[in-house]
């Protein structure tokens, strides 16, 4: 990075916080136009966002332009344009497409996208446009896989101090956290808009981001990783709330044991009142339950959210429970089975003579029912899918015509997809995108000191399209082209395999 000490425009006095841009064009020093910083970058050095750099008076792109090879392994190697050790030979054809993984930005926009790429697909002449797109209007959703709880909803979710996102909506075995977007970006101070970048980079380049939520959880999170939660890395999501476990098991523990209870901090249920247990006729058992009942052997609240059983605050199962009623089918030596929705508890008691609950060994055969369980819960996982709005002025590097991309995107007629990863666009106006980063490949998403994120954006679609939308059809250019010749700012070409 260009080590020049950055100074106030209004002052002109050293100030580590001022924008880049200010830097004076020094001897050997030539300006970048690759996004809205503006850089003048030393002969030898990058740019503040580390991408580009000044080599011999030119700008050029650090990073290689990623081509998708369908018949090669993954991660070949790095191929250079123009360069004598390699001849071109590599062979192209419908197996290899462009992304937009180093290709470079259309930024400011005036001009066709770095490269539009033509190739026969099926016997179809297709275009595929790609650009790195500079998003200030972005974020990412990412979804924790966890029975715990970790924060109220709407609550601030914060990296080193800084509010990043915050909490939504719990879902079924998860949880979901909204990270970025423009406000937290740009509409608050200057350390907010760093953190949030640096979260968003990090998260969406599958890198660990360890975060905290107000009056909750410290949670690390990465995708494709299991989350820690306060330290305690998670194992497993929840099968189901109470109530689904005991619809999937209630006819296997029938016989084993006289009564079931599965903690949950959603919905807590109990096998003898639940529909699925009068409908294979299982006898009442006097059991009363504390908490709000919704509907026959269905609980609400029965305790707090927090780390304990099922994701509630209770670190004794039997603190839920009211006295046994003997009118109602309770009797000395009734079987009590108390488990949670993920296996990870679970313990076994009988009514004494006075109807009190006394813990037991776990008999072997319910042993195996916990089990049954905790085997299908599905791994706990991190999940981060990268949201944008791609609606802007880097449409212009498609066609002049820019409402006509729009237009063709919604209505299926032109594929977007992030890095090669297919994305699914949202309905209603504009082009509103979201990709699993899982599947992009690493180091894909770069960043801009403004700040704002980097993602490599295609569009793929007809010739005839791309002809009718008012596309730059002066500007295609052949796969075997790209690979002779390179681009504006690219000097190596990345080859990766993408499976059989």
């Amino acid at each position: 990075m260009d080590d020049t000490p950055r100074r106030d425009p209004m002052t002109d006095t050293p100030n580590p916080e001022a924008p880049v841009e200010p830097d004076a064009p020094g001897e050997g020093k030539i300006r970048c136009d690759a996004c809205p910083v503006m850089c003048y970058i030393a002969d030898g050095r990058t740019g503040a966002c580390d991408r580009y750099a000044n080599r011999g008076g030119r700008i050029i792109r650090c990073d290689p332009l990623t081509i998708f090879d369908r018949r090669i392994a993954r991660g070949d190697g790095v191929k250079p344009f123009l360069l004598a050790d390699w001849d071109g030979t590599i062979g192209t054809g419908p197996e290899m497409s462009v992304s937009a993984i180093g290709a470079g930005t259309t930024y400011p926009d005036y001009k066709p996208a770095p490269f539009i790429v033509s190739r026969e697909v099926e016997g179809a002449d297709t275009v595929t446009v790609v650009t790195e797109a500079i998003f200030s209007y972005c974020g990412v959703k990412v979804k924790i896989d966890t029975d715990r709880h970790l924060g109220a909803e709407a609550a601030p979710v914060r990296l080193e101090g800084e509010v990043v996102g915050h909490v939504m909506t719990a879902e079924y075995g998860s949880r979901m956290l909204s990270l970025g977007g423009v406000d937290h970006l740009t509409g608050g101070s200057k350390a907010e808009g760093r953190k949030t970048c640096e979260a968003l980079l990090r998260l969406c380049n599958k890198e660990p981001v360890e975060l905290t939520i107000d009056g909750g959880a410290r949670v690390l999170v990465q995708s494709g990783a299991a989350p820690v939660v306060d330290g305690t890395p998670e194992v497993r999501m929840r099968v189901g709330c109470g109530s689904a476990t005991i619809g999937m098991f209630a006819a296997q523990w029938q016989g084993l044991v006289d009564e079931v209870v599965v903690v949950d901090d959603h919905i807590t249920g109990v096998v003898s009142e639940h529909q699925a247990g009068k409908v294979i006729g299982w006898p009442d058992t006097g059991i009363r339950l504390l908490g709000h009942r919704s509907t026959p052997g269905r609980y609400f609240k029965v305790a707090g959210p927090g780390l304990g059983w099922g994701g509630t605050d209770i670190a004794d199962p039997l603190s839920i429970l009211g006295a046994f009623r003997a009118a109602r089918g309770a009797r000395p030596g009734l079987s009590l089975l108390m488990v949670s929705t993920t296996g990870e508890h679970s313990a076994y008691f009988v009514l004494d003579d006075d109807l009190i609950p006394v813990e037991q060994p776990l008999p072997q055969a319910l042993r195996a029912s916990v089990d049954l369980i905790a085997e299908n819960c599905e791994p706990a996982l991190c999940s981060v899918l990268f949201m944008a709005g791609a609606g802007g002025s880097l449409r212009s590097g498609v066609t002049r015509n820019p409402v006509r991309l729009t237009r063709s995107v919604q209505e299926g007629r032109t594929r977007v997809s992030i890095g090669g990863a297919p994305a699914y666009v949202w309905p209603g106006g504009g082009i509103t995108l979201m990709v699993d980063v899982a599947q992009v490949p690493d180091g894909a998403f770069g960043h801009v000191p403004t700040p704002a994120l980097v993602a490599p954006l295609e569009f793929s679609l007809s010739r005839a399209e791309f002809a009718r939308l008012g596309g730059h059809v002066e500007a295609v250019r052949s796969i075997d082209d790209v690979l002779r010749e390179g681009g504006d700012y690219v000097q190596a070409a990345r080859l990766l395999g993408t499976g059989p």
